[in-house]
């Protein structure tokens, strides 16, 4: 088969030689499509291909997958992202793949490796992702971020590992393109609500949070929203009361989450809420919650290191309040740092 490696890229001039030098050999058609770079990255490209495209930026990456896909004349299109590697191992792989790859396939799935200091939205350091398509099927993109394929094809799992090794944190470009997105007056997918409420949680700072106030109460409002999104948008809407120190309103949103199945993140919210009023043994209780009996539906860290932090923090300034109790809450810490 032939291959046509297809990128989106803007000011990649850090990363994009380290990952075409890692593609050398494998691919027949390079195409390379610009968003818009004011630093070296063209000249950069120019070094592999002389198809190098440049597109006006419109906030939407399925758009702009969708027009480099355009492009491409090759049996298949590998879609890569400037931030990616692969290693010998991994090329020598790509290239078995190639030679043997039945023509009834048409997505090869890849390993993705996370950097996750780096990770604004994933929860996990390694997961299966859609990398390699046959062209003339006429994929789709959809959503105008964390694009996807919108076709239901004959999939294949290869062992091939992509190292994911950016430089700096994408989460204010995404941040921005899920605002501007919804000013346009879209409603947001199901999977993009989640991805949102997963940026905001991984990723997000206050300010960010408060900024996406407003469209997780309209999303609330919206006809069709499932138990799962309303329960995303409590999650944030009571975050967003904490951070506004409206005390009624957060445990308005807390109160619908914990009528149901508490999630970790809205006991993260109540022991944060606590901790703040300096009630360490009530913060305590919400954070062990947090830690041992409620599921993180968001952000995983919601139901590990950062309760986890909180019972250390909690444990340690009770232990110095309480000298009686001291012991206990010692071996609590002990139990917890093991």
């Amino acid at each position: 088969m032939t291959i046509s490696v297809c990128m989106i890229v803007k000011n990649e001039a850090q990363v994009l030689d380290r990952c075409l030098s890692s593609l050398q050999g494998l691919y027949e058609e390079l195409i390379i499509v610009d968003t818009g770079s004011t630093d070296q990255t063209k000249e950069i490209a120019s070094k592999y291909t002389d198809k190098i495209y440049d597109y006006h930026w419109i906030d939407d990456f399925a758009d702009a997958r969708n027009f480099a896909f355009s492009k491409c004349s090759m049996d298949y299109i590998y879609s890569v992202d400037a931030d990616e590697e692969l290693n010998a191992l991994n090329r020598q792989r790509f290239m078995e793949l190639k030679q043997a790859l039945l023509p009834d396939v048409e997505i090869v799935q890849m390993w993705y490796l996370n950097a996750t200091e780096e990770n604004t939205t994933e929860n996990y350091d390694r997961d299966l992702r859609p990398k390699l398509f046959k062209r003339q099927r006429g994929f789709t993109w959809i959503d105008p971020i964390h694009e996807s394929v919108n076709l239901i094809p004959v999939v294949y799992d290869s062992d091939i590992e992509i190292l994911h090794k950016p430089v700096g944190n994408h989460a204010g470009r995404d941040f921005r393109v899920f605002e501007r997105t919804v000013e346009k007056g879209l409603r947001l997918s199901k999977k993009l609500l989640h991805m949102y409420a997963r940026e905001l949680y991984i990723s997000g700072e206050q300010d960010d949070f408060l900024k996406a106030e407003d469209f997780f109460k309209m999303a609330l409002k919206e006809n069709g929203r499932d138990e799962e999104e309303q329960m995303e948008c409590y999650c944030v809407l009571a975050r967003c009361a904490l951070f506004r120190n409206d005390a009624e309103e957060m445990f308005r949103y807390a109160l619908k989450n914990i009528a149901t199945t508490p999630c970790a993140e809205v006991c993260m919210t109540l022991g944060n809420f606590y901790e703040g009023k300096d009630d360490l043994e009530e913060a305590s209780i919400w954070y062990l919650n947090a830690f041992s009996e409620a599921a993180p539906i968001i952000s995983k860290e919601c139901g590990e290191n950062l309760p986890k932090e909180g019972l250390i923090r909690c444990y340690s300034g009770l232990a110095e309040r309480m000298p009686e109790y001291a012991a206990v809450y010692e071996q609590q810490l002990q139990m917890l740092l093991a």
